[in-house]
């Protein structure tokens, strides 16, 4: 079983809690379609939440030099779905861009150390 796929089980069976690197992390699932393939993928992401309505996650891959596959699947299709642990939401895409600095800088301190963004 790959690494993504033991992360989702454990989350869908925790109510959204999981263990390892991922402890004490925010974590949602993020489900998008894909560019090429038309078919759901799902994704453990570490979010940051933004106000009351905006959970903002960050296209890193870990620090690859490519966006991961879901942000391109994103771009193709922004509509997707988000699971919280709690409840499944069905949301629309939006890139952040400048003048949104402040909005990226917070994401990025909270991609750096999850456990930070409080």
């Amino acid at each position: 079983m790959d690494f993504n796929k033991q992360v989702i089980d454990e989350f869908r069976a925790n109510n959204g809690q999981v263990g390892g690197c991922f402890e004490g992390a925010r974590l949602l699932l993020l489900t998008t379609t894909g560019a090429r393939s038309g078919t759901p993928h799902t994704t453990p992401l570490v979010y940051l939440p933004d106000g009351v309505e905006r959970m903002l996650v960050i296209a890193s891959a870990g620090g690859a030099p490519n966006n991961p596959a879901w942000y391109h699947n994103l771009q193709a299709n922004p509509r997707a779905t988000v699971e919280t642990g709690v409840f499944v939401l069905d949301v629309e895409a939006e890139v952040l861009r400048p003048p949104n600095g402040l909005v990226l800088a917070r994401a990025a301190a909270a991609a750096a150390d999850p456990r930070r963004a409080t």
